[in-house]
């Protein structure tokens, strides 16, 4: 039996058997937390706590007037130790709250669930989304108080839940789905009061019959009106919006406009999860499921950790590394970032740390171009990869955007069966960065 697909895209080793059958731990830190003020897209937030202040779990420690923008509440209890830059996954310096840790854990008292939930206007939803720092947690990290807020002019048919966790290695969502199912359901049901024209789909790759098994009996006996599981085909990168949205509806759309402009919510199994507890238990977001996996970590895991847990204490306590890795990403194989430091935090896109060995990862010299075309194949955008390469390499940046550059997705699905084993993600990565520098200069000079 087929199920629904999209255009192009890849076929990688899924290897989740390492962390597949791995229920989820809980892991509280004993050493210091680092919350980072930019762990969202859109605008950073500001400090709100200075060095010596006393903090709770669900305190604020950082906060933006802007519209596109997500509070940084405290995980942990403790003493604000210090304010100021760190380095951050990415591998840059920025902003951060550094918590003394008190090990207690002690809650906020300001959080408590919404009143009569069930039966209030949903708008208090959008509020109570945003003050609990809710974001994107498939990765894109989008505020999800604003995603849930689209223009009045457009009506949403479809509010699309994501649970196809794509990436090879990862299992969180999985993991989420499995232990989590109940909590998952009565979100998507709720979010639904939200749009009242939209159908939920609940949207999971057919590689995990366990969690689609588990979902469905859930809507069945919870009764969610309105609710549907729907199998998908196994294919990278599935889990992307625009994919899932093709996949899905049939709809294709550009790039440059948002799933709501073709009637389409779409939100992380994750996302809808910590909403529901937002809303019904008064939970604010101060954790997440992460992925600790790869032949290098000597007991693989899904983990439950506070935000700004150092992944050097998280990978500790996944036994440390059996043997020493030649790379460790923050996040799958494909679209992972390479990480420079362990002593750095993770953060609500941190959905894996996996650490490969030499024998797993591909460490091949890069050739010229065959000009196979596979790359275009395999390009779930419609883009020509090997050429935007050469005009990275070529600085010929204006030709990069001219040629649909800027619409990468940066999946990674070219640079995996690219037979010269050429960096073709890197180079439009590159491309899109240097593109994006020059409005910002272009923005401030008032051009």
């Amino acid at each position: 039996m087929g199920f629904p697909t999209f255009w192009g895209g890849v076929h990688p080793p899924q290897n989740k058997d390492l962390t597949r059958d791995k229920q989820i731990e809980p892991y509280l830190p004993t050493g210091n937390l680092t919350f980072p003020m930019s762990q969202h897209i859109g605008a950073p937030n500001a400090p709100v706590v200075a060095k010596g202040d006393k903090v709770k779990v669900g305190t604020p420690l950082g906060s933006a007037d802007a519209f596109v923008s997500a509070p940084v509440l405290s995980s942990v209890s403790g003493t604000v130790k210090e304010v100021g830059p760190r380095p951050t996954v990415p591998g840059t310096f920025d902003t951060c709250v550094v918590v003394e840790n008190d090990g207690l854990y002690e809650k906020d008292g300001r959080w408590a669930p919404l009143p009569d939930y069930e039966n209030c206007d949903p708008k208090e939803y959008l509020a109570r989304i945003r003050e609990a720092g809710i974001v994107g947690f498939g990765g894109a990290t989008f505020p999800a108080a604003v995603k849930f807020a689209p223009p009045p002019q457009d009506k949403i048919k479809w509010f699309i839940v994501n649970g196809a966790e794509c990436e090879p290695y990862l299992n969180c969502d999985f993991r989420l789905m499995m232990e989590a199912t109940d909590e998952i359901v009565k979100g998507t049901a709720l979010l639904l009061r939200l749009f009242p024209e939209a159908e939920g789909v609940i949207a999971v790759e057919n590689n995990k019959p366990e969690a689609i098994a588990a979902l469905s009996e859930s809507v069945a006996r919870l009764g969610a009106k309105n609710v549907r599981v729907q199998p998908l085909t196994v294919k990278y990168p599935q889990g992307s919006e625009k994919m899932l949205i093709e996949a899905l509806t049939g709809q294709e759309y550009v790039v440059t406009a948002l799933p709501a402009d073709v009637g389409c919510i779409v939100a992380n199994v994750r996302t809808v999860q910590q909403c529901w507890r937002a809303i019904a238990l008064g939970e604010p977001s101060t954790e997440r499921v992460v992925t600790v996996t790869g032949d290098a970590i000597a007991e693989p895991k899904n983990v439950r950790i506070p935000l700004g847990t150092s992944i050097r204490e998280l990978v500790d306590f996944c036994g440390g590394f059996k043997e020493a890795p030649v790379k460790v990403l923050a996040g799958g194989p494909m679209m992972g970032m390479s990480m420079r430091s362990l002593d750095v935090p993770a953060v609500k896109g941190t959905s894996g740390v996996l650490a490969l060995t030499a024998r797993s990862t591909m460490l091949r010299r890069a050739t010229a171009c065959l000009h196979c075309g596979r790359c275009v194949d395999a390009c779930p955008m419609g883009l020509v990869p090997s050429a935007l390469d050469s005009l990275v390499l070529g600085k010929e940046y204006e030709r990069f955007e001219t040629e649909g550059g800027m619409n990468c997705i940066e999946c990674g699905s070219c640079t995996y069966v690219c037979p010269a084993c050429r960096p073709l993600t890197q180079s439009c990565r590159d491309g899109k960065s240097f593109v994006m520098a020059q409005r910002k200069k272009r923005k401030a000079a008032g051009k």
